[in-house]
């Protein structure tokens, strides 16, 4: 998982779903679980 200062290119990927959590930004991928990220 990156911590990043944007999740715009993993907001782009197929099957990408943004998701708040505890006041943190996940992006979460069932199909392709390599591109998720944290944000906050």
């Amino acid at each position: 998982m990156k911590v990043r200062n944007s999740l715009r290119s993993l907001k782009k990927q197929p099957g990408a779903q943004v998701v708040r959590r505890k006041g943190r930004t996940y992006v979460i991928n069932k199909l392709n679980p390599r591109f998720k990220g944290r944000q906050g």
